[in-house]
């Protein structure tokens, strides 16, 4: 008996042994995961670093020493680029390694390597829209420019230098959790980064809904619902700017467009409306000091990890200092002794769909131009973490890849349901470019001509390139590769066969929009239309709306003696121009008898409230949720067709027939006997707002308060559980300066006051180092959250010290 319960009990530990070191479904090998000398325990970190680290590596040149100051952020003294380089990929990956790892990944449609078959539907739509073929000419690009090559090919080495030191016990945790392990760095990893970056910010479209938004409505109706310009705007470049430059010939409109014959069941990833960026820049005559201030702060979906990197690189050719994209050299935003720079995102049109005529079922030939054009074919190796390896076989054309034909469409995936079928994808981002080069000449720059080379470099995604020199030269260029096009073409659905439609080239760089110095003593963007309509060329027919760039102008226009102070308030300004426009027109059309004793208490808080969605505020949760249900009582009806889907006319349209409309036929709702008005439109959806909130929150209370109601918070990059932030309290919204929404906000708020000595100040939600189980992975999400800024050290030479240095790194040479 005690013979058959030994046996019993070991074959019970073997079943054990073998669980534990086995990974079922999401959860890792506990054994391992759990391991006290190589699972999540060895994650934890003291909030205190060694002060002194030595350390010596193979691949560099010489000595490097790196401080960490009191946020963990790296000053990097470099004696030749390449060490500079090599050390900043070194310490990036540091913190960073598993958050570069999953990014590119999922850029080139890796994930089921990963985490298996759930992933394998997206991993083929990422290869279908073709990132890793446009990393792939990018990176050819790259590697021509000699000192480019030096660049990556010294990054690329320091992070691998950091994996190979790696064991299994210092694996960031997400490693653990996912059970795989870091592979070496190449250039191509970085060029994904970089077009990951382009599908974030230039990957929507909507040609689809709008042709067949044209097949329902004809023209006519449709030019009046989704003009070429909208009715309230306040352009990049000041209304009035000479051009000074020579158009050269754009293309003519061709004669038949075949655009409007075919109504599509298909849901393309629509662009957002309401988000965006802010940067500008104020001359000396508008500051107390005399130099000009920049500001800048690109928002996007916040996640943990943060979005970027802050560190400072100083050589013998530099001293720049600022945030970068984990992943890749140089600093994005940022500055030097001489001159400060910011982003925000231009939202060009560089995204065409084409439709594509086959010349039979075998999908080898396809017509174009007259005759019959062979299709060439990609074949992608995906292979499947327990499984077994697959291919995927992707036609490409010369607009670009077929991202689905009828046959390869999946059928039950979320993510890509939404994907045309049949039609091949021009993208911008599909072609080589050496965008790299710009930030390392706007990192070395000293005045606005370093400037002006620095951004003819930069491709994608269109960026608007805000610009400061202690000259006190101000600037700011709508920049980037533009195609060259006749007017509103990508607006609808392109005839794939006929050349006409092709882009014919670029408009030339040195022809964007840009303007120097204006009398204004001011440059800004907010995403808005990057000029008035006197601009020969045509770069797309729908932006942001104008309401943040307004607000950002008019405070601009006003500021005398301004210092950081007025700037970073700036920033964080929550008044809404939407609802300085309509909330008086919205109040009177209120039939304030017919309203129960809970609506009455939210009309009056609403008809008193301040128009600022501050945190606290009451009234902005019902403005909020009532101008939204408008537009779907208003637009709904006409637009939410389940076959045939389409989008809703712009906000800025939704206001003009709001205030200067009050007849027109879109109040009524089709699908009711009664012929319903603006005033229905209005009650109704205010009563929607009140009820609303009533369900989700109960009576009228504090739980209205608008950042209850928007509940604000940084989720996980991987949406893993725990890892994300708390809930935050803070104001904002998507028609603020201050435009922050549930996951979505300044991702880098900066402000650098030039001068002799320049001062500078930032933060982002989270902290320089990607391990949840640092203080550094989230320490600046509460500065964040409350509008502050931290002042930035910046070190003028390695002679300089600073008293907030809590650490010194040196790297030597093996």
């Amino acid at each position: 008996m005690k013979i058959i319960k030994a046996g019993i009990s070991g074959l019970f530990a073997i079943a054990l042994i073998i669980g534990l070191n086995t990974k079922f479904g999401d959860i890792p090998p506990l054994a391992r995961f759990l391991n006290p000398f190589q699972g999540f325990w060895t994650n934890a970190e003291k909030k205190q670093p060694a002060t002194e680290n030595s350390l010596s590596i193979e691949g560099l040149k010489g000595s490097i020493e790196i401080r960490f100051d009191d946020q963990m952020v790296p000053h990097i003294f470099a004696g030749n680029n390449h060490d500079l380089y090599f050390a900043q990929g070194y310490i990036t990956a540091k913190d960073r390694l598993w958050q570069m790892d999953f990014q590119t990944r999922f850029a080139s449609g890796r994930l089921s390597e990963v985490v298996g078959s759930k992933a394998l539907e997206l991993d083929r739509y990422q290869r279908r829209m073709g990132m890793t073929y446009g990393a792939e000419k990018m990176v050819k690009i790259m590697m021509k420019d000699p000192e480019i090559k030096e660049m990556m090919d010294a990054y690329t080495a320091g992070i691998n230098a950091y994996i190979h030191s790696l064991k299994p016990g210092d694996y960031p945790l997400e490693y653990k959790l996912l059970n795989y392990e870091p592979e070496d760095w190449k250039p191509l990893n970085s060029a994904l980064l970089l077009k990951l970056m382009s599908a974030t910010l230039a990957g929507g479209s909507n040609e689809f809904y709008m042709n067949n938004i044209l097949n329902k409505f004809g023209p006519e109706i449709t030019q009046n619902l989704f003009p070429d310009y909208p009715y309230r705007e306040d352009p990049i470049i000041p209304s009035g700017t000479n051009w000074d430059f020579n158009p050269i010939r754009i293309p003519e409109i061709p004669v038949l467009q075949n655009n409007s014959l075919k109504s599509f069941d298909i849901r393309t990833r629509e662009i957002e409306e309401g988000i965006g960026s802010n940067n500008w820049a104020i001359s000396g005559t508008k500051s107390a000091s005399g130099y000009p201030i920049l500001a800048n702060d690109p928002h996007l979906d916040l996640t943990l990890p943060a979005i970027w990197y802050q560190i400072q690189l100083i050589s013998p050719e530099m001293n720049a200092c600022g945030v970068s994209i984990p992943g890749s050299p140089g600093i994005i935003i940022g500055f030097n002794q001489n001159v400060a720079w910011g982003v925000t995102n231009v939202g060009a049109d560089v995204l065409d769909w084409y439709n594509i005529k086959f010349k039979d079922k075998s999908q080898k030939e396809y017509w174009y131009n007259g005759k019959w054009t062979p299709v060439k074919q990609r074949i992608e190796t995906i292979h499947v973490s327990g499984g077994k390896t697959l291919t995927d076989t992707v036609l490409y054309t010369h607009h670009g890849p077929i991202v689905y034909t009828s046959e390869q469409r999946p059928e039950n995936f979320s993510k890509i349901g939404n994907i045309p079928t049949g039609h091949a994808l021009r993208w911008v981002a599909h072609d080589g470019s050496n965008d790299v080069r710009t930030f390392l000449l706007l990192n070395k720059a000293k005045n606005y001509t370093d400037y002006r080379k620095a951004i003819s470099y930069f491709s994608a995604p269109a960026q608007n390139f805000v610009f400061a020199s202690i000259e006190n030269d101000i600037a700011i260029t709508p920049n980037g590769y533009f195609p060259l096009k006749w007017k509103g073409q990508g607006k609808f659905l392109l005839d794939g066969t006929d050349p006409a439609n092709d882009w014919k080239g670029r408009i030339p760089a040195d022809q964007n929009p840009t303007v120097k110095n204006p009398p204004r003593n001011f440059v800004s963007s907010a995403n808005q239309f990057p000029s008035d309509q006197s601009y020969p060329y045509y770069i797309n027919w729908e932006y942001t709306g104008y309401e943040r760039a307004h607000r950002i102008n008019k405070r601009l226009s006003v500021m005398t003696q301004a210092n950081v102070d007025s700037i970073r308030n700036l920033q964080n300004d929550n008044y809404s121009i939407l609802a300085e426009n309509i909330h008086s027109t919205l109040i009177r059309l209120v039939d304030a008898g017919k309203l129960s004793a809970a609506e009455r208490e939210g009309f009056n808080i609403v008809s008193k409230w301040n128009k600022f969605f501050n945190a606290d505020e009451i009234g902005a949760s019902i403005f909020e949720i009532w101008q939204k249900n408008l537009a779907v009582q208003i637009w709904g009806d006409d637009f939410n067709d389940p076959k045939t889907p389409m989008r809703y006319p712009s906000r800025d349209r939704l206001v003009e027939l709001l205030l200067n409309e009050p007849l027109a036929p879109w109040y009524d709702n089709l699908n009711t006997s009664k012929q319903e008005t603006r005033e229905d439109a209005v009650n109704a959806s205010f009563k929607f707002a009140i009820d609303s909130l009533q369900r989700k929150f109960g009576p009228i209370g504090k739980d209205w308060a608008w950042a209850n109601v928007k509940a604000t918070h940084v989720p996980h990059l991987a949406k893993i559980a725990g890892f994300g932030s708390k809930t935050l309290y803070t104001g904002g919204s998507k028609t603020s300066v201050n435009a922050t929404s549930e996951s979505h906000g300044p991702s880098w708020r900066m402000v650098v006051s030039l001068g002799k000595d320049p001062k500078a100040y930032g933060v982002f939600p989270g902290g320089e180092s990607g391990n949840p189980g640092s203080y550094y992975y989230d320490d600046m999400i509460d500065t964040w959250a409350a509008g502050k800024l931290n002042e930035l050290v910046y070190f003028k030479g390695k002679n300089d010290r600073s008293d907030r240095t809590i650490s010194t790194w040196r790297l030597n040479k093996k």
